[in-house]
């Protein structure tokens, strides 16, 4: 019998996961909030709903009966997920893991409280008052962010008292759900930041992909490449810390762990229970991409070799403002070069700092591969005509 699973998000990372899954004979169902999305563009079926609404989410799961539900984004109603697992529906990793980390202060509380996991000083807020209280204990320069969102939205670093109030406003104008907290966090002064994709199967040990290193601006990654530098003693303490995160949220399939990294220490900075937009330089990198482990080691799938290629590289492709008519021009400039790629997304509009596509590249080096993908990235263009 061919498996159907249910694809709870659609965007660009859902797409990639949407080829791997039907690379293997399985059959989707990608659903959204909006029409048009990258992943139901591939998808075998599509739907269109609020994922919030916890009556619909149920009556779309009783519509289709899924065998197995992944959830892409963070805007679900996660309490369901428990009742589709308790009808025996395989939700990735576990429903208990998706509610905890769709939400960074349950993961927060539970990496640092629980499993005491060195992490940046951190506290909550429920409004602006609140707020100003929790930012004079942490001090400044501090972090502000919702406790859910995606892509960087709405986070912010404050300088000083007179920044909180522009923070506030930006990191609840940037929340997903319909959760009013935000978490204040000290500000590391990290050297940088890595990603640690990691896989916890079904029938075998976890596993690691290269750690992946990343640049942020607003908030949101901007390019990545893989293999990060990084001490043996480092990676393996992050190992260590990600491994123990995992088993605590038990299930199967990859996470995308986040850590900031100084001289002397290691931060656990975030997770996320699913194929991570850093990783995306996976698609050149190595025989198995982000998308592929996950899919295995949700279907429980052996993992004998993850082959790498060398040296790679992603640098995203931006928007610059609204529009619903538009076209991608130099495409056949960016391929020009030897070893880049372009993936474009197929979002059906554009609005200021949306992710379109992503350049990819392979060098000799990390420095030569970064340059590549970059060049390619710049190389692409998009053109805005009249809105339809």
């Amino acid at each position: 019998m061919q498996k159907k699973i249910m694809l709870l998000g659609s965007g660009e990372l859902g797409k990639e996961f949407v080829i791997s899954a039907q690379r293997m004979g399985l059959y989707v169902v990608a659903v959204d909030r909006y029409a048009g999305a990258p992943a139901m563009q591939v998808a075998d079926e599509y739907e269109v709903l609020d994922m919030l609404n916890g009556d619909r989410l149920e009556a779309l799961v009783k519509k289709h009966k899924p065998q197995i539900i992944v959830p892409e984004i963070e805007a679900i109603r996660t309490e369901k997920l428990k009742d589709f697992e308790d009808q025996g529906i395989q939700v990735v990793p576990t429903a208990k893991a998706t509610h905890l980390t769709m939400n960074r202060d349950a993961i927060r509380d539970l990496a640092s409280k629980k499993l005491k996991l060195k992490t940046a000083k951190f506290a909550y807020a429920t409004e602006f008052t609140e707020m100003l209280e929790v930012s004079r204990e942490i001090g400044f320069p501090c972090v502000a962010k919702p406790v859910m969102s995606s892509s960087g939205k709405g986070q912010s670093v404050v300088k000083n008292a007179d920044g909180l109030l522009a923070a506030w406003e930006y990191a609840v104008q940037g929340m997903r759900g319909d959760k009013q907290k935000i978490i204040v966090e000290e500000f590391i002064r990290f050297e940088s930041e890595i990603t640690l994709l990691t896989i916890k199967q079904k029938k075998g040990p976890t596993l690691f992909v290269q750690p992946i290193g990343h640049r942020q601006e607003r908030g949101d990654y901007q390019e990545s490449w893989l293999p990060a530098r990084i001490t043996p003693a480092q990676l393996k303490k992050a190992q260590g810390m990600a491994k123990k995160v995992t088993d605590a949220l038990g299930g199967s399939g990859l996470f995308g762990v986040e850590f900031f990294l100084t001289k002397k220490e290691i931060y656990f900075s975030e997770l996320s229970p699913r194929p991570h937009d850093t990783g995306m330089v996976t698609l050149i990198s190595q025989n198995l991409t982000e998308f592929d482990l996950h899919l295995r080691a949700i279907l429980g799938f052996p993992i004998p070799e993850i082959q790498y290629f060398g040296p790679s590289a992603s640098a995203v492709i931006l928007a610059s403002k609204d529009s619903n008519n538009f076209e991608f021009r130099g495409i056949e400039k960016a391929l020009a070069v030897k070893g880049t790629d372009v993936r474009i997304f197929g979002k059906p509009e554009t609005r200021p700092y949306r992710r379109m596509a992503v350049a990819l590249a392979r060098g000799k080096n990390i420095a030569e591969a970064r340059k590549k993908a970059a060049k390619a990235a710049a190389s692409v263009e998009i053109v805005y005509k009249a809105k339809t």
